[in-house]
């Protein structure tokens, strides 16, 4: 199997209000997000790839536009929007526009991270 991974990066906030009051996630808070795509193929095109990592373009500037520099509960419209959920988000998206994707993962710190994929 072959794997390409790319990594894209965007800061955003978000507030986890279900939680305690006294849970630190509780508060309103960002991050800066690190996520990686990873697709995966039995084989390589005609041009030696997975996928032309050029042709992951539309994902850069959907979280330029969309998600970047926002509050993620604006965004998603609600408030329980996790490194998990985020990286179930991510994989769906990929997934229409990029068949090969086999996982996401999203960091909210460099020891931190939630991964999707089947």
């Amino acid at each position: 199997m072959y794997r390409i991974t790319k990594e894209f990066h965007l800061s955003a906030s978000h507030q986890l209000d279900h939680l305690p009051a006294d849970h630190q996630c509780a508060r309103l808070h960002g991050h800066n997000y690190i996520v990686v795509v990873e697709l995966a193929a039995e084989s390589l095109n005609d041009d030696g790839f997975v996928r032309d990592y050029h042709d992951l373009s539309p994902l850069k500037r959907y979280i330029d536009e969309a998600l970047d520099h926002r509050h993620l509960n604006d965004v998603f419209g609600h408030s329980k929007v996790t490194s998990e959920f985020l990286a179930k988000h991510f994989y769906d998206w990929c997934k229409q526009h990029f068949p090969e994707t086999s996982s996401v993962r999203v960091s909210e710190t460099p020891k931190t991270w939630a991964e999707y994929g089947p």
